[in-house]
Parts: C-alpha cells; structure tokens; sequence
C-alpha cells in the first residue's frame, strides 16, 4: 500500500516562499502522475502541479504557473513543491497524490488520482 507524506508547509508572509516535500513508500508498481494538490476552507481540492510520465512532463495551474516549481528524486522516491511569490489565496492544506491507489479518484490533466498523504497546511498573511 502506497504512503505518502508531506512535509514543510508552515505560515508565511505575501511574497514569501515555501518548499513542500513529499516522501513515498510502499511503492509496488511505479506511479505514472504524482502531483499536488490543494483544499483551502469551503472550498473544492483543486490540482496545483503534477508530474506524468504519460505522456510526459508537468502541469501546473494557471493560477501558480511561474510562482511553483514540481520537481521530483526518483532516487528517495520523493516529490516536492517550491512556492515562490506566495500570496494569501495560496493558503489551504496541500495534498500530495499518486495514481496508485482507488481512494477519492480525482482525474486531473489526464491522470487519476487515487492515493493521498495526509496533508500539511501553508498560511500564507497579507
């Protein structure tokens, strides 16, 4: 069974930067999409940057698209999420995801997601 878990979120100011980590164990099978998302209050979890080896590359939101970097060290089986230029609106729980699993199936920019970490918080104050 996949496990993930994040790490690094925390409270920042406007303009400030955070770096989201997200290690992976239990994996059988290698995951095609690994991605970030996130859930602020009242709101719906949205996708923020994935990494998909079909067909290929990374996705990112309009709205982070020069703002967040998704890279990823095959090597520690870890994913991570800079965020630059942080502004309020970016407040919400960040939720790493795989497509290996079947728990809360969420398609997004042609993956389905179905295996998630935990959760950690970024703040971001005006």
């Amino acid at each position: 069974q996949v496990q993930l878990v994040e790490s690094g979120g925390g409270s920042v100011q406007a303009g400030g930067s955070l770096r989201l980590s997200c290690a992976a164990s239990g994996l059988t099978y290698i995951a095609n999409c690994i991605g970030w998302f996130r859930q602020a209050p009242g709101k719906e979890r949205e996708g923020v940057a994935i990494i998909s080896t079909v067909p290929g590359g990374t996705e990112y939101a309009d709205s982070v698209k020069g703002r967040f970097t998704i890279s990823q060290n095959n090597a520690k089986n870890t994913v991570y999420l800079q965020m630059n230029s942080l502004k309020p609106e970016d407040t919400a729980m960040y939720y790493c995801a795989t497509n290996l699993g079947d728990h809360g199936l969420t398609f997004y920019r042609g993956c389905t997601f179905g295996s998630w970490g935990q959760g950690t918080q970024v703040s971001v104050s005006s």
